[in-house]
């Protein structure tokens, strides 16, 4: 069965980047957010299978959201995307319960291997 997937970024350019990878694999995307608060939202109305999370979004960033995701679904699955150089922020996002973490610009084999390992 194809597994749920919503991605979150404050960029369409990459929402749509990844969509494009996942979709071409067999995933089913159930929807797409641009901010941390959006993500939230969407995550409660459609109980993905997996978060793709960008780290840097206004009004609430990714980890924050991704805490957020945890506290009402410990069991969520969420991988974290970001620019390099943000190892404070890789290294939170795992504490905070990401699976996985990405980083941009991607590489369609990378991202499908995060999913494959959070999902199955």
């Amino acid at each position: 069965m194809a597994k749920n997937i919503l991605i979150c970024d404050d960029a369409a350019f990459m929402r749509m980047m990844i969509k494009d990878i996942l979709t071409k694999n067999g995933y089913n995307i159930v929807g797409e957010a641009e901010n941390g608060l959006k993500a939230v939202e969407k995550y409660n109305e459609t109980k993905p299978d997996l978060v793709m999370m960008d780290i840097t979004m206004p009004e609430m960033d990714g980890i924050q959201a991704l805490k957020k995701i945890k506290e009402t679904d410990a069991n969520a699955n969420i991988i974290m995307c970001s620019a390099m150089g943000q190892q404070a922020m890789v290294i939170e996002s795992i504490q905070s319960g990401a699976k996985d973490f990405i980083v941009k610009p991607f590489q369609a084999d990378r991202v499908l291997e995060a999913v494959k390992k959070a999902v199955g």
